[in-house]
């Protein structure tokens, strides 16, 4: 239990949105492509795909490489083969139905005036043939049709398919409640295993039921026989009830009051929703818990809770150095921003203080383990804050000029102001300016230099600049007057 808690405090609020996010992308390719070829070479796919990593866990280096050049490939082969069905389902109207909405369902056929005036036309020997598509385009395959767009009747479906009449050789495309195209030519099939009494129009039931989801139903003007086409069967059919049976399960028209076919198709919505998020948590696992890896990082120290009354003087160190540990994918994302090492100095004391640094005081994103830190302790010294008033000495460097003589200096100000610890501050009596050279002076005059603070955790006051001005007096010294003279 403790494990699984530990777990669940790793995931963070951007891991749960990315879950969300594909688990609903998920669903929608469920709900557009159901029904589909695509749909069912997708989830082949999905299969492969899986066995790789199942294969590549296992260490099964050869399968796993041979499996994953059959999903690269297939990936290609169902949008080259299947372009038809992703172009209809992408091909919509408006946004809503894409990203939210629910696919729209044609009106459904009226099957029993169709398997009625189907059956009056094989008792009078009438050749027939009808497509009922289903999910999938049929504009590359389907050709020469002419678009009707009538309602269903028998009368209309009678004088469709008389003998005499100029469309009667072709099939009759019905979408809904009408017959949208009539004469069109549908592909021959290529089989050499159907019986030699089908003729043409069997062939092209048969035809197009291979390349297609339709379902195709073709009387016989020879024999006066019913038979439906579906993916590779035809089947014989042996009345006017059975062929709306089998119209009605093409259709996937509900047996059952719409209320109850509504709460089903939700239940079935709700479930697919519920596997997708399985899936996609699983897939999710497989990509941030596994394949984990080691990084070096190194953090600044920060100090927090610092007394009031203390200040810090002086640390052993300023940052440390985080081996970390957790998924390569987790690692890849890390930025620098999102580790922190925090140390609480609330029980300082006065003068020099040891602390210990744990996995407490090292902030990590959700995910990311700590492995080990170093140093893995710390000296820091404190001490209570202090002003205090300081002379200023010049730090003279280099030489005079021969024969030059520095007679008299004073600052301006003589005192800076400086706080910091006070036993620091009692430690130190004199603050000095920036070197200045001494080379470079040849007359009395004045110059300007800043102050420099030791040691470094005193600092000036609010009210000093750390800006001096310094005056100065030469004049030349007797031993360079008694030169001169001697020389005239």
């Amino acid at each position: 239990m403790g494990g699984f808690l530990t777990f669940i405090a790793t995931i963070r609020w951007q891991d749960i949105v990315d879950i969300l996010i594909n688990s609903y992308i998920l669903l929608r390719v469920y709900i557009l492509f159901q029904g589909t070829n695509a749909f069912r070479v997708l989830v082949v796919i999905t299969s492969l795909w899986l066995g790789q990593e199942i294969a590549a866990s296992l260490g099964l280096i050869l399968t796993s490489w041979a499996i994953r050049g059959i999903t690269a490939a297939a990936a290609i082969i169902i949008i080259v083969v299947f372009r038809n069905e992703i172009r209809t389902v992408l091909q919509v109207r408006n946004v809503k139905a894409f990203l939210w909405g629910l696919p729209n369902r044609e009106q459904y056929s009226p099957v029993d005036i169709i398997s009625g005036a189907i059956f009056e036309m094989a008792g009078k020997r009438i050749g027939a043939l009808l497509v009922f598509p289903g999910i999938q385009d049929l504009g590359e395959v389907v050709h020469g049709g002419i678009p009707w767009n009538g309602q269903i009747s028998h009368e209309m479906l009678m004088s469709i398919f008389w003998p005499n009449g100029p469309v009667h050789d072709g099939a009759a495309i019905i979408k809904g409640k009408q017959i949208v195209e009539v004469g069109a030519i549908l592909p021959l099939t290529r089989r050499h295993d159907l019986p030699s009494e089908y003729g043409t129009r069997h062939r092209a039931a048969a035809g197009l039921a291979e390349e297609t989801d339709a379902l195709i139903v073709v009387v016989s003007e020879e024999r006066g026989k019913v038979s439906v086409a579906k993916d590779r069967a035809l089947i014989p059919i042996e009345n006017a009830r059975a062929l709306s049976q089998a119209i009605k399960r093409h259709l996937k028209m509900p047996e059952i009051s719409p209320t109850r076919q509504r709460k089903r198709e939700m239940l079935k919505l709700a479930a697919a929703g519920f596997i997708s998020f399985l899936i996609i948590s699983g897939i999710w696992l497989g990509f941030t818990r596994g394949q984990d890896t080691i990084i070096a990082l190194n953090v600044p120290i920060e100090y927090v809770n610092r007394p009031a009354s203390y200040e810090i003087l002086d640390t052993s160190v300023d940052e440390a150095r985080l081996q970390l540990f957790g998924s390569s994918a987790l690692i890849r994302s890390l930025s620098p921003e999102q580790v922190a090492v925090r140390v609480n100095l609330s029980k300082a004391t006065k003068g020099p203080n040891t602390f210990a640094i744990t996995q407490d005081d090292v902030i990590l994103p959700p995910g990311i383990s700590l492995n080990r830190i170093k140093p893995s302790t710390l000296e820091v010294t404190l001490d209570t804050p202090a002003t205090k008033q300081i002379p200023v000495q010049v730090d003279w460097t280099g030489r005079l000029p021969s024969g030059m003589d520095l007679t008299n200096v004073s600052v301006s100000p003589a005192t800076v102001s400086v706080t910091g610890g006070s036993t620091t501050l009692s430690k130190v009596d004199t603050i000095y300016t920036c070197p200045v050279r001494l080379d470079n002076l040849s007359r009395s005059g004045t110059t300007t230099a800043e102050v420099v603070l030791s040691p470094p955790s005193i600092k000036l006051s609010s009210n000093s600049t750390g800006l001096v001005t310094i005056h100065y007096k030469l004049r030349g010294n007797a031993s360079a007057e008694l030169g001169r003279g001697a020389s005239r």
